[in-house]
């Protein structure tokens, strides 16, 4: 009864926390629209354009650590509303970029919210698992994930229709851009970002109202928290780090392109705007990936599962390089179902087999997300030299190399820490 009356309203501290996690996804994959667009304004290259992730993606290698200490000084409440502040600052700063035309502002302002998101990651996660019975601790993670994965699927389809819409992307095919037109496609970016930012201060407003539902759970003084160094000792929280590496890498390099490659004559050949929506089935398929996966997960071991995925994943990336028209873009498409898996089961099979502490390894991990920032302007410049079909070798690579590690898996030794660290969301 004690049990009981102890978790009783955490329920409602954990709806609260569930709407962070849809609104950093949505936030999170609104940036692949946005590049296309970027790219066309601004008449960038594929490297030039994938700078846009890696200063999106820099900032979880940079803020994370910090954004720890900043946590267990604040408080949970308090945290997550300064991240909010901070992602609004972000997305003001967009407006500012486009009014002085300038690409490297607009750099800062997605470091800047990424920045914020980081932040509601390092406190979200944990929040998440704690707010209610240990037991249903992964349910609760899962239910949030699979908030997150709606965000990433709802973001492409609503803000393509706004800002690959009109202005410049309504001009026919040789035609003049005026200045008239590419002053309303930096509105409507505009626009989309003062959505987000009115959400967020709505979001913010929520969170203040509801505060005392997610200070019921103390975060863990900064003190008591393991040192991310610890965990470069462990072979393991290294080859960990190096999968997550490769997979955000891969994942965020075929979603920023998408775009622009079923955009290209040889593949589906349709407008931008349209082309931005599909890519809502690449996230999508990490969505539903998830749910199929929570159940095979009860009926194969996870490292079998992972490598399988891996190499799922490794083949149509293989083969997307080889053919072209509709068969290219939907295999292309499928490879957001075999992601689905692959980075909540490298973090549990990383957390099992490093020898550091848990926190330490999370936070190892964390930081490796830094290659959401480094594979796609990789990704780019092979797209720059050979063509985006080509560039399709990068992602393979980096699966081929996760199935590997997946199998190597098998035979690690498992660790018994004695303690559960929820897994970042992405």
């Amino acid at each position: 009864m004690n049990a009981d009356n102890k978790y009783k309203g955490m329920g409602a501290g954990f709806a609260t926390v569930t709407t962070l996690f849809f609104m950093w996804g949505f936030i999170t994959v609104s940036i692949d629209p946005l590049i296309a667009a970027l790219k066309a304004i601004f008449e960038l290259n594929y490297a030039e354009a994938m700078l846009a992730q890696f200063a999106f993606f820099m900032a979880y290698f940079v803020v994370s650590l910090p954004a720890a200490a900043l946590i267990a000084r604040l408080g949970n409440s308090k945290s997550i509303i300064f991240a909010l502040g901070v992602m609004v600052v972000g997305c003001l700063i967009i407006p500012a970029a486009t009014h002085f035309d300038t690409f490297a502002l607009v750099l800062v302002a997605l470091f800047v919210v990424a920045s914020g998101i980081t932040i509601l990651q390092v406190v979200a996660n944990p929040l998440a698992a704690e707010l209610g019975a240990p037991e249903r601790s992964h349910f609760r993670l899962t239910f949030s994930q699979a908030f997150n994965s709606f965000g990433t699927w709802l973001a492409p389809r609503l803000v393509s229709g706004v800002i690959l819409a009109g202005g410049i992307f309504a001009v026919t095919h040789g035609a003049k851009v005026t200045p008239e037109l590419r002053a309303e496609s930096f509105h409507r970016i505009d626009t989309v970002f003062l959505a987000i930012a009115g959400a967020l201060v709505l979001l913010a407003v929520f969170i203040f109202v509801f505060r005392r539902l997610l200070d019921v759970v103390k975060p863990v003084d900064e003190g008591q928290r393991p040192s991310v160094m610890t965990a470069l000792k462990s072979p393991w929280a290294l080859i960990g780090g190096a999968a997550i590496f490769l997979y955000v890498g891969a994942e965020v390099s075929i979603g920023s392109a998408m775009t622009n490659f079923l955009h290209e004559p040889d593949m589906l050949n349709v407008p931008l705007e349209e082309a931005g929506k599909l890519v809502s089935y690449y996230w999508g398929g990490a969505m539903v990936g998830r749910f199929i996966g929570s159940g095979l997960l009860t009926m194969f071991r996870a490292h079998r599962l992972l490598a399988v995925f891996a190499l799922g994943a490794c083949l149509l990336c293989l083969a997307v390089t080889q053919l072209h028209g509709s068969t290219a873009a939907h295999l292309a498409l499928s490879i957001g179902l075999f992601n689905s898996i692959m980075f909540p089961v490298i973090f549990t099979l990383t957390l099992e087999r490093s020898s550091a502490a848990p926190a330490a390894t999370s936070g190892l991990l964390c930081l490796a997300i830094v290659g959401g920032a480094i594979l796609p302007y990789i990704y780019g410049l092979i797209a720059d030299a050979a063509g985006l079909h080509t560039a399709y070798f990068l992602p393979a690579v980096a699966y081929a190399v996760i199935a590997l590690i997946a199998l190597a898996a098998a035979g690690a030794k498992i660790y018994s820490h004695g303690t559960t660290t929820a897994a970042a969301g992405h």
